[in-house]
């Protein structure tokens, strides 16, 4: 069996729970088109990306809605939301059922039925783009040592580039879990000679040397070792 990646010429508790439901693996034929990926990974028309503080202690990450009328997506530690605007006297209010976020200037309060947070806006991030990152339909990222896998758009291959790039190779893959609500997403290798396993979730992350924040986590697993990090989807 080869080995995976030879290397290249070029160089507290917050909100809801969710269970995520398997589909059976999908098989790759020729032409195949890459799988819609579930939208809670994506910034929805949002330009940047922001990281919250809060009491009791717990990170969350935000994506700024554009106008009035628009969506708020929220992420935690245990999942995804997307709040639609509510009537407020001051500020800005989203609600989805009996969770909402209500903001002003750099500060927030989340309301669940497990509790309260008070927020603190901490760092914000300007989000990825297809002009950024041509024909990438997901980008994840970590680092020690440096690591990216980029999902391309029109078909199920992705790049894995390890130890800050001096190890890359494109690679089919199949779909062996994909569940919409809960944005959760596993791809194994389509090749049985060179084996990954990428799982992808949508909740909060942040970078864990700039803390920029990101709506998934990201686990690629290659050769028995795992790469943790971030990811975002990136639209057309």
């Amino acid at each position: 069996m080869s080995r995976l990646l030879a290397p290249a010429a070029l160089g507290a508790v917050l909100l809801l729970g969710g269970c995520a439901t398997a589909t059976q693996p999908a098989p790759i034929t020729s032409g195949a088109q890459a799988p819609l990926l579930p939208s809670v990974l994506f910034p929805g028309g949002a330009e940047r990306f922001t990281s919250w503080r809060c009491s009791p202690d717990q990170a969350l990450v935000t994506a700024a809605p554009q106008g009035p009328e628009a969506e708020l997506r929220l992420w935690s530690a245990h999942g995804a939301w997307r709040l639609t605007p509510a009537v407020v006297a001051s500020g800005a209010r989203y609600e989805q059922g009996d969770v909402s976020f209500w903001n002003k200037g750099t500060e927030a309060v989340v309301e669940t039925p497990r509790g309260r947070l008070e927020c603190q806006a901490y760092v914000q991030r300007q989000a990825l783009t297809r002009e950024q990152r041509p024909g990438v339909m997901f980008l994840g990222r970590g680092n020690e040592p440096g690591w990216m896998a980029s999902l391309a758009h029109d078909r199920p291959e992705v790049t894995l580039s390890l130890d800050y790039g001096t190890r890359e190779q494109t690679l089919p893959y199949r779909v062996t879990a994909l569940d919409n609500e809960a944005g959760r997403v596993v791809l194994v290798s389509g090749r049985g000679d060179t084996p990954f396993e990428l799982r992808i979730e949508a909740r909060a992350c942040l970078d864990d040397m700039s803390g920029e924040p990101f709506p998934a986590r990201v686990t690629l697993t290659v050769d028995g070792e795992q790469y943790r990090g971030c990811g975002q989807g990136i639209a057309p």
